[in-house]
């Protein structure tokens, strides 16, 4: 008896992760040279930075460029289907997982570390240890080096910016649904208004980071407080940017015609993703400006 199998397609060797990989290599120097450079006049780590996003912005297009072509092929096949689909779910869950680790830290840092420095638990005082303004309470405001700073508070941008995401879920929603009943013009309002508003959130962290610099005395350096701040928004930042520019492509695509009501896991991919980076930000809303 014959038996039929589906055809798999393999592509075959492809430049890009390499490329990906050579990308994230500058951006993580040049982001830490950027840092230590800070006030400093020469510095060379901003010029690397700026190349490593370059490269990934155009190892992203060129590769995107390739599996749309492969698509429209025909080389894709229900099994490859559910293959992108699985990719898709696991690499979500190397987000969740990579948040969570920030997340945890700013819980362990939160309910243990500073009580116990405190004097929790019959632990000695160690104001005396540390230094003389040091109080235990969050977040601490008081640097090791005799500097202040002030929390970001959860009103004015951050707020805005919490509104604007729950609006953009709301806005993507409606162009998936859009998508399942082939409705192209409201597909294609829906979605630019999502990449619309995914553009406002970046521009207004921008002005967020700018008033805490200035105005708080709010920087990578001021405590634990500080770093935790920056480096859970800063990178959810940057997956907003991601998003925004994954959303960006799929908006192109469709102004091409592509897409049917029964073939579009490109646009549900992008969708999860930002539905994704939303409840993120819901977790980062409660935890680092509300409580």
């Amino acid at each position: 008896m014959n038996q039929k199998y589906e055809h798999y397609y393999v592509p075959d060797q492809s430049p890009w992760p390499i490329v990906g990989a050579v990308a994230l290599f500058f951006i993580a120097v040049g982001a830490a040279l950027t840092v230590m450079d800070m006030g400093k006049e020469g510095g060379s780590g901003v010029y690397l930075l700026y190349v490593g996003i370059a490269v990934l912005l155009y190892m992203l297009f060129s590769w995107f460029k390739n599996v749309i072509e492969e698509s429209h092929q025909g080389l894709y096949s229900a099994q490859m289907d559910r293959s992108f689909r699985q990719g898709m779910s696991w690499f979500i869950f190397s987000e969740v997982m990579f948040f969570m680790a920030f997340f945890g830290a700013l819980f362990y840092a939160r309910m243990f570390s500073v009580p116990w420095l405190g004097g929790a638990d019959n632990n000695t005082m160690t104001n005396e240890v540390l230094w003389p303004t040091f109080e235990a309470v969050w977040p601490l405001l008081n640097t090791p080096g005799g500097t202040s700073t002030q929390a970001m508070g959860w009103q004015g941008l951050p707020l805005i910016n919490t509104l604007i995401l729950l609006a953009s879920s709301v806005t993507l929603h409606f162009a998936h649904v859009a998508m399942e009943n082939n409705k192209r013009t409201p597909l294609k309002v829906f979605l630019g208004v999502t990449i619309l508003l995914g553009v406002c959130f970046l521009g207004l962290q921008v002005e967020e980071y700018i008033y805490a610099y200035n105005d708080l005395n709010l920087t990578l350096d001021a405590g634990i407080y500080g770093n935790t701040f920056f480096l859970l928004t800063g990178f959810h930042g940057m997956h907003v940017t991601l998003g925004t520019i994954i959303l960006l492509i799929v908006f192109l695509r469709i102004l091409k015609g592509h897409f049917t009501k029964n073939k579009h896991f490109a646009f549900q991919a992008a969708a999860w993703y930002w539905h994704f980076v939303d409840v993120v930000w819901l977790c980062l809303f409660v935890f680092v400006y509300v409580l």
